[in-house]
């Protein structure tokens, strides 16, 4: 190869015209009330969630605030895996309060890699 060729070739790396968008083969999803102010909640369970799922397992962890009368109080987990459709891991209201991360992990574990063993977090109380 030529010195030009892998100049060009190079150059190709940096040419956004021939950019790929990243689609994850899994993604999680938690929408939360904005007027609530459950951001920190929600980034708090995102950090746990890819502190313990790293890609691959999970490709995406998105946050979706909500902000109307309709949506007041809700915090909700999905996750969808493949061409599946989204699964509900976990309803605020439906559940009676905010996921116990040990049990939203199991869930998750469940879903993306069944058998695996979570450690403490799997450990009975």
């Amino acid at each position: 190869m030529s010195s030009k060729e892998v100049q060009e070739s190079a150059g190709n790396l940096l040419d956004p015209s021939t950019f790929i968008f990243p689609v994850p083969s899994t993604t999680i999803t938690i929408e939360f009330c904005d007027r609530c102010r459950w951001l920190h909640r929600a980034t708090w369970t995102q950090t746990e969630l890819f502190l313990t799922f790293p890609p691959p397992l999970i490709g995406n962890i998105s946050l979706h605030p909500l902000n109307s009368d309709e949506t007041a109080g809700r915090f909700r987990v999905w996750i969808t895996v493949g061409n599946e459709s989204p699964h509900l891991l976990w309803d605020r209201k439906v559940e009676g309060g905010f996921p116990e991360l040990k049990v939203l992990k199991q869930r998750v574990r469940d879903r993306v890699q069944p058998g695996r063993s979570l450690g403490h977090s799997d450990i009975k109380s």
